[in-house]
């Protein structure tokens, strides 16, 4: 498994629209065969702050879901929201092993 941490900070004003934005990507992205999980989470005392943890099958798999029409909807939405640019941490699988995603 490739795993992307995905730290995202939104201007106070675009928070719902972020929101919306970014689970209908989460929904069609969940539904890539490169995908395990594509889990989005919100910063408990920031609601500015945002995580998007992204679990490939593949390293090759990150790219191929930047090639699909809902991520580039999505990044073409939330552009002009965003408070500072995103940045990415990636993580390789330690526990449970590949199999344990499934």
């Amino acid at each position: 498994m490739f795993i992307v941490h995905v730290f995202i900070h939104v201007k106070e004003d675009c928070i719902e629209a972020f929101k919306a934005a970014t689970i209908e990507n989460a929904k069609n992205s969940i539904n890539e065969p490169g995908i395990a999980r594509f889990d989005f989470v919100e910063q408990q005392d920031d609601p500015t702050r945002f995580v998007l943890v992204e679990v490939y099958r593949t390293a090759d798999d990150p790219a191929k879901h930047k090639e699909t029409a809902h991520y580039q909807k999505w990044r073409d939405t939330v552009a002009d929201m965003m408070a500072e640019p995103r940045s990415a941490i990636k993580f390789y699988n330690v526990h449970p092993d590949d199999e344990g995603w499934d």
